[in-house]
């Protein structure tokens, strides 16, 4: 099958799964006589695997590495555990600095008037300038601007 039939049987756009080619998770494909690529069964199941995995949120470092472990049918199972746990992990404490920086946010949403006056608690405190949030007679602007510390890593970072 070509890749348009093979982007729609895995689910994938066909740009990702140049891209997948490109960066080796999926083994350079076979070409048809005209050049265009040739798909099959096996290459249309490993997309959806890899499809699978990148909705879990695995990176690519982490696929390559379960794509080998799935492949290996003599892998030991508690190796992929290992794995999974892993990333369960990195998930877990990302959601809870994600908790954390909605909660400061929502703090600081509350802070703001949201008027037409031109002090702003929210943009004190992403400035730091904990003497100016101060003045907006809030202890906790003081306490959220302590919360926002410089070079906190930012989620997408």
């Amino acid at each position: 099958m070509n890749i348009g039939e093979a982007s729609r049987a895995a689910g994938i756009s066909s740009k990702m799964i140049r891209h997948y080619e490109a960066i080796g998770l999926l083994s350079r494909q076979r070409r048809t006589a005209s050049g265009y690529r040739d798909f099959d069964g096996n290459d249309i199941h490993t997309l959806r695997f890899i499809r699978q995995a990148r909705d879990t949120g695995f990176s690519t470092p982490e696929i390559k590495r379960l794509l080998s472990l799935w492949v290996d049918r003599h892998r030991p199972a508690g190796e992929v555990r290992r794995l999974a746990l892993e990333h369960l992990e990195a998930l877990e404490a990302k959601i809870a600095e994600l908790r954390a920086m909605a909660a400061t946010l929502h703090q600081l949403v509350e802070l703001c008037q949201g008027d037409d006056r031109p002090k702003c608690p929210i943009l004190d405190a992403l400035a730091g300038d904990v003497t100016s949030s101060s003045r907006h007679n809030s202890q906790s602007s003081v306490a959220i601007a302590n919360t926002l510390k410089p070079g906190r890593r930012a989620p997408h970072e």
